[in-house]
């Protein structure tokens, strides 16, 4: 892959997994509102482990670095749908993305300390980490493809 694609894959991939992030944030706040749960912090938990972060000045702080995380995390995986879909179909790209991003996730956050492993959370919480995940990595999916067209 010569080094103009490579850069070209990377910026597209950043601005269409802002475009799935945004659209998870909305999945994921219209479905926690619905059921009534709070918002996930384990990304932000995370985060704050590897940084050597212990507290902040303010729960407003805290807020702000957890949705700032988010929004770094999964624009920045879009960077990976983007390397993927320089190399590979869009549909194998798409599946992979999601299998990276979801199964990094898995392994991560419990091996973080800040949330079970999934074989505790129960059917229902699986399914609709699932559907998050997978709204993000479509939605991520369409926009590279969609930028890519537009650039051709």
């Amino acid at each position: 892959m010569r080094i103009a694609t490579l850069a070209s894959a990377i910026g597209k991939g950043l601005v269409a997994g802002a475009a799935g992030t945004a659209t998870m944030t909305v999945s994921s706040t219209l479905e926690a509102k619905l059921r009534g749960r709070e918002f996930s912090t384990a990304p932000a938990q995370a985060a704050k482990k590897l940084l050597g972060i212990k507290e902040f000045e303010s729960d407003a702080a805290e807020a702000r670095f957890s949705n700032l995380v988010h929004w770094a995390y999964g624009t920045g995986w879009g960077v990976a749908r983007g390397v993927l879909g320089e190399l590979l179909p869009p549909r194998r790209a798409a599946v992979g993305h999601f299998a990276s991003v979801w199964g990094s996730a898995l392994v991560m956050l419990p091996a973080l300390g800040v949330a079970p492993p999934a074989w505790k959370w129960g059917a229902e919480e699986v399914a609709i980490d699932v559907f998050h995940h997978a709204v993000y990595a479509t939605v991520t999916g369409i926009a590279f493809e969609r930028l890519s067209r537009a650039t051709e």
